[in-house]
């Protein structure tokens, strides 16, 4: 029988072991953050109705989305986790307390173009806060918070949350009598940091049909630079002609007060008129986060707030703030760069058990011991030479070795093995267990990112 070439597809991720420990661990430090803050976990199905995914869809989205007929079914893979959070809290409106706050972790599909960084399978990690009929702005200044958790948590520094409100923008717009054209002139200044002023520039003159002197004023507006108070202040004093612009204003104000005291330092977060995130869907505040030391990364962290989640599933108005992190891209560029952590253990196990004795029923219950304490434990019962068996706990990374010989096991006792440093001690089941958990619990203080390459 002739053989398939094993391959995966372009744009999906396949990782080895080791790094697959370290997504792992991305994974975890997301949803332990998550967690901290209130939200509730939530799963959804991976496949939809294709006419309930594309309700809000249409045009880029159903050129995107992987659709394919079951019987008489037309379904789809879900390209994102918040038309399905809008579908959830439809149908399950009458049995949730709002308030509510909801993470989700888990894989979306897109096919779109493969390039390097994006993929068409990527696990997405979401928060949203969903109100009933109102949600009060507070929500919107502690979602920085949580980004700053989450990313010093990973041992991330050098970053900035960047923070704008499409209500000041569209209340401008209002200003100069561009309203009608308000979502074309987003989504160009939205892609400002992508092709440049003069191109922006170009489009609003061409594209979205504004004069010069007209795109000249949007382009000083977004660029003023100062203060955050500075900011606030250019901001309040354009006000006076646009109730709306007054309104995203004190949004604005009322975010940028509340971080200090939600824990987020100044350094790390500004106001920032560029940020217009050409999502339609977005109506308040809205927030982008970037790696300083590395700006061609792009946003690793992104979202706002929104007036009505679920507008095409119910009459009821459910409001709404989140962000999201493209988990396997941010995993992708930090591997890329060198940011991960090298200390970090990336082994299955804490430590292995090798008998030389022949006997594994002494080697099993060392094993029960060790994990009996919480010390990850594997048990090697392949008949190989004891040089095999060490090169390949050496292969898996393992950091300790409990090895079992013929005076040991006659004894009750256990050699201990440092992988690393190559010493090793003799002692009992129990104090093999002491010394490996004392170990790894030092090594469970390393964070997944290099602290030495961020900001001193």
């Amino acid at each position: 029988m002739e053989k398939v070439t094993p391959r995966t597809l372009s744009g999906f991720m396949e990782l080895l072991p080791a790094d697959q420990i370290k997504m792992e661990r991305l994974l975890s430090t997301l949803r332990e953050t998550y967690e901290l803050f209130g939200f509730t976990p939530l799963d959804t199905p991976a496949i939809e109705s294709a006419e309930v995914l594309l309700a809000k869809g249409g045009g880029e989205t159903e050129k995107q989305i992987y659709r394919f007929m079951k019987g008489d079914s037309d379904l789809a893979l879900r390209f994102d986790l918040t038309v399905p959070l809008a579908k959830y809290v439809a149908a399950n409106y009458a049995n949730l307390a709002f308030p509510f706050r909801r993470y989700q972790m888990g894989k979306v599909w897109r096919g779109e173009r493969a390039q390097r960084g994006r993929f068409r399978e990527f696990y997405q990690a979401d928060i949203d806060v969903i109100g009933d009929g109102k949600l009060g702005i507070m929500n919107d200044a502690e979602i920085p918070s949580i980004i700053y958790r989450a990313f010093t948590a990973l041992g991330l520094e050098d970053f900035t949350i960047r923070i704008n409100n499409r209500k000041a923008l569209n209340g401008y717009f209002e200003l100069l009598g561009v309203s009608e054209r308000a979502g074309d002139v987003m989504r160009t200044i939205d892609k400002l940091e992508k092709i440049g002023p003069d191109k922006v520039v170009e489009l609003l003159t061409g594209e979205c049909g504004m004069d010069a002197k007209g795109a000249g004023e949007i382009m000083e507006f977004v660029a003023f630079a100062g203060s955050n108070g500075e900011k606030l202040g250019f901001l309040e004093s354009k006000a006076a002609g646009s109730e709306k612009l007054a309104e995203g204003v004190a949004e604005l104000r009322a975010v940028a007060e509340a971080l200090p005291r939600f824990g987020v330092p100044e350094r790390n977060f500004r106001l920032d008129f560029t940020i217009a995130r050409g999502l339609d869907y977005y109506t308040g505040t809205v927030y982008e986060t970037s790696m300083n030391s590395h700006p061609e990364i792009g946003s690793i962290c992104s979202g706002g707030r929104y007036d009505n989640l679920a507008e095409f599933y119910t009459d009821r108005k459910l409001p709404g703030v989140g962000i999201s992190i493209g988990a396997t891209r941010l995993f992708y560029v930090l591997s890329e760069q060198g940011l991960l952590n090298g200390e970090v253990s990336a082994a299955a196990a804490d430590a292995i058990v090798i008998s030389m004795t022949g006997d594994m029923n002494y080697a099993a219950q060392a094993a029960t011991v060790l994990r009996a304490a919480g010390v990850r434990t594997q048990l090697y019962a392949e008949e190989r030479k004891f040089k095999q068996k060490l090169s390949y706990a050496g292969k898996l990374g393992v950091p300790f070795a409990v090895i079992i010989g013929e005076d040991e096991q006659s004894g009750g006792l256990v050699a201990v093995k440092d992988m690393r440093s190559g010493t090793q001690e003799t002692m009992t089941g129990a104090q093999a267990a002491e010394r490996i958990g004392e170990a790894v619990r030092r090594a469970a203080g390393e964070k997944l990112i290099k602290v030495n390459q961020q900001r001193g």
